[in-house]
């Protein structure tokens, strides 16, 4: 497209909006950057006094099993009969180096079971918005090309299910259709002992099962793995499915009211092109923007589906520690879900303004 300027602008007039535009680009993405900092901030700090409400982590943890004078030489030891404001202190001071205590139920690192078990999160994460996109964004334009009609009125039916119904529930009844009744995909896990086994022999293992599997060269391997991620990629991946079904869809028939598309129309373009066309890109821009949204709804939905399916990622060792009250393993787990959400929104925020130039401004 050829930028024009007024009869009387000056030379280097073109130029010099371009380099407006550009500057507006580059300011929005730094104040975009910024605001995680105080994010992350906000977020740690809530979840430090949060999980004090209960008191001490020792007590709430180790309260009925310790004599008195133990738990009073344990809290001694671990600092936590300081002041709360020196002991927020220093926890952020901690936090912000990389060091998130150790668990009281089993004295492991926090870091380490981050490591440990964030890339399985990571991994049902991926495999659950590819299953989002694969059925929102095509039924999205097929409930727009159908608007008002009952092919329109079954998928928005569809959707409304797909948002409301709670990831557990949806998991029991994947679980009850495809393991129990049809015996088609495995009930549990990330994959049989046999495969994990094998994974585990290979020399820095990334913890991402599906890698690992292709890592060996075993047809058999990776399959296991897929067949595994199924039902909990569609467990947790509907549930955001529903919410860009209604957005594709949405902003589908916006784009299609449009004067130029009704240009198109009256040209003689079908209808199917118009949308496939003119509507596809326009929609899935607002899909971009609430992405960021989307991921703290799946990380939020790990937790259940891990603990349905036994995925062993975090969601499923928060639910464990919750259940055993060790509130710095919980500390930990939510700080570093924190930050992903904070940083899967500058990414996300970046994404939009280099798809959108009207987001920037």
């Amino acid at each position: 497209m050829t930028t024009v300027t007024a009869p009387d602008a000056p030379p280097g007039a073109t130029a010099g909006i371009r380099k407006a535009r550009g500057g507006g680009f580059w300011r929005y993405l730094l104040v975009r950057f910024l605001l995680i900092f105080p994010t992350i901030f906000i977020l740690v700090s809530l979840v430090f006094f949060l999980m004090r409400l209960t008191g001490d982590p020792i007590t709430a943890s180790l309260g009925d099993r310790l004599s008195p004078d133990q738990l009073a030489e344990r809290i001694h030891a671990a600092g936590y009969d300081r002041p709360l404001f020196v002991q927020y202190l220093e926890y952020l001071a901690n936090v912000f180096t990389g060091n998130f205590g150790s668990s009281i139920s089993d004295g492991r690192p926090v870091t380490e079971i981050l490591l440990t078990y964030g890339s399985a999160t990571l991994e049902l994460a991926i495999y659950a918005l590819i299953v989002a996109f694969i059925v929102g964004i095509p039924l999205g334009m097929v409930a727009a090309y159908f608007r008002d009609r009952w092919g329109d009125a079954a998928l928005r039916i569809f959707a409304i299910l797909c948002y409301a119904t709670p990831v557990f529930f949806a998991g029991l009844v994947l679980k009850l259709i495809f393991a129990v009744w049809l015996k088609a995909l495995p009930v549990a896990g990330r994959a049989s002992t046999r495969t994990e086994l094998r994974l585990q022999q290979l020399d820095d293992p990334t913890g991402i099962y599906l890698i690992d599997a292709i890592r060996t060269g075993s047809s058999s391997a990776i399959t296991d793995v897929l067949t595994h991620a199924v039902l909990p990629a569609l467990a947790l991946g509907l549930l955001t499915a529903g919410v860009f079904l209604r957005l594709v869809r949405t902003n589908v028939i916006g784009t299609l009211s449009r004067d130029y598309v009704d240009a198109a129309r009256s040209r003689g373009v079908r209808e199917y092109r118009l949308v496939r066309r003119h509507a596809l890109k326009p929609a899935l821009v607002p899909i971009i923007t609430v992405i960021g949204l989307q991921i703290a709804m799946l990380l939020g939905g790990a937790v259940l589906t891990e603990t349905t399916f036994e995925w062993k990622g975090l969601g499923f060792q928060l639910a464990e520690y919750l259940a055993k009250r060790d509130f710095v393993a919980v500390q930990g787990i939510v700080a570093l879900l924190a930050v992903i959400v904070a940083l899967t929104n500058f990414i996300v925020d970046l994404i939009a303004a280099i798809l959108d130039p009207r987001v920037r401004y």
